[in-house]
């Protein structure tokens, strides 16, 4: 059995990681992939480390149905932040785990698939 340490417990992290693809494959568009990310870590600075060694573990290459070789990489640890609330025995439809903020919403918009009418 592993023993807690007391002294400096394991809190929760969110991180931000941003992946993008690319391939061989003639007029290939760059997709991008923004993850959140649980952490446990002492502290910040040790969830930040596990944050890229977890984001450079992801990194991954296939072969799609057409032969193309499709490629994922990091492309940034966008934020490494803990959570807002982390006790999850006691609420019952919601918690916030991660907010951040902006200032363009139209920008926003484009970027937001689910806002787009254009197809992934």
């Amino acid at each position: 059995m592993k023993s807690k340490n007391v002294d400096n417990p394991e809190l929760l992290y969110i991180a931000v990681i941003v992946y993008e693809s690319s391939s061989d494959a003639p007029n290939y568009q760059h997709l991008y992939q923004e993850s959140f990310v649980l952490i446990k870590a002492t502290s910040l600075e040790l969830a930040k480390k596990k944050a890229a060694n977890y984001a450079k573990k992801e990194e991954v290459s296939y072969k799609n149905e057409d032969g193309e070789t499709i490629t994922w990489s990091l492309k940034q640890v966008v934020d490494v932040n803990s959570v807002l609330y982390d006790d999850f025995d006691t609420f019952s439809d919601g918690i916030d785990l991660y907010t951040r903020h902006f200032r363009n919403y139209d920008a926003y918009h484009l970027f937001e698939p689910v806002l787009s009418p254009e197809e992934l």
